[in-house]
């Protein structure tokens, strides 16, 4: 059924958004089959409204901080593509010189502080981020995504306690796919859940369905409202599936075919495109959306594959030794000099 008073052209630019992150994980995928990606690969296929939703409402110079899954996230923030896919391949001019690769990528210059593989860890950086803004009191504002595997670690507590204590100017959003890796989270999760936690700590929540990018959309951009009005912190429950396995190569035998299909009824993009030819927009029109952003990432993928290797020479810059503790009294290592590596840290695709 068609919802009233629809904003075809914001949601047109939601589902290009969403098209561009799938094509860049399919994409991403193809390198990886082709033996040219080092390390894990994450897909967000099935995620993508959140990505979009999300990123939709944050101005380029607000902060982002996102999980090991979060190409679909770094992309919707504003990140160019083909940068992104030389650091998959962990080839020179990626985004972080080649050296974060897929569960490390990051993009100073459009506020994305960057993945993390450690689970959780991005709530407490995105903290301390916060209360580095309020302290510059520059109007800007941190967003922090987590999965709902996420909520049974310690920073979860710590993070979201600091956040609150403070006000700070952060929106946590978990993005709950009712998987922590390979486990089912409701299995070892006590209690009501994510938003009962967050609400325990004096952050109120906000559910949505988060295969519905329009719901996504104006969610967000009320709890950003009241983040920037001063409201302090606010927590959004958004609940998807990822459609594929926790990594690429995870065949994901811990749930059946039938789940698998049903959820895929519910595929954000689907839906997206369904409801913008409901109100006028021709299957053409969507299509060819779609293609363009096939063959914006497959051009991604070939000039990342033709781009040469990092120079050796760059290996140990962004690399900071102090040197060996100095005793403080006399013997063997008395008086020895800390010591720095002769070339100072870079911002990821920044110059030393």
């Amino acid at each position: 059924m068609r919802r009233p008073n629809i904003d075809t052209e914001r949601l047109t630019r939601h589902f290009r958004d969403m098209c561009r992150v799938r094509a860049f994980e399919e994409a991403a995928l193809k390198a990886l089959a082709e033996g040219l990606v080092p390390g894990p690969l994450h897909p967000s296929i099935g995620q993508e409204a959140c990505a979009s939703g999300v990123c939709a409402n944050l101005e380029c110079d607000d902060l982002l901080l996102s999980t090991h899954r979060g190409h679909g996230h770094t992309l919707a923030k504003g990140a160019d593509p083909e940068a992104m896919m030389r650091e998959l391949l962990g080839r020179a001019g990626g985004c972080c010189g080649g050296k974060g690769g897929s569960m490390h990528i990051a993009d100073f210059g459009v506020g994305m502080l960057g993945a993390n593989g450690v689970v959780g860890a991005n709530i407490e950086i995105a903290a301390g981020a916060a209360h580095a803004v309020k302290l510059l009191g520059d109007g800007r504002i941190v967003t922090c995504i987590f999965g709902d595997g996420a909520v049974n670690r310690g920073p979860f507590l710590e993070g979201l306690n600091w956040a609150r204590i403070f006000d700070l100017p952060v929106l946590f959003v978990c993005e709950d796919n009712t998987f922590a890796a390979t486990t089912r989270t409701a299995a070892v999760t006590a209690g009501p859940g994510p938003a009962a936690r967050a609400e325990s700590l004096g952050i109120s929540p906000v559910g949505v369905d988060g295969n519905d990018v329009l719901a996504v959309d104006e969610a967000v951009r009320d709890l950003v409202q009241a983040i920037r009005a001063g409201g302090g912190p606010r927590f959004l429950h958004v609940k998807t599936y990822r459609l594929t396995g926790h990594t690429a190569t995870d065949a994901a035998p811990y749930r059946t075919t039938e789940e698998v299909d049903a959820q895929w009824a519910l595929d954000p993009i689907a839906r997206c495109g369904a409801e913008l030819e409901a109100a006028g927009i021709t299957a053409e029109t969507l299509d060819a959306i779609r293609t363009a952003a096939a063959n914006e990432m497959d051009a991604a993928l070939e000039a990342a594959k033709a781009a040469p290797w990092p120079d050796l020479s760059l290996a140990f810059t962004d690399v900071q030794d102090i040197g060996a503790p100095v005793p403080a009294g006399p013997g063997p290592l008395a008086g020895i000099e800390h010591v720095r590596a002769s070339t100072p840290p870079i911002a990821p695709g920044g110059t030393a």
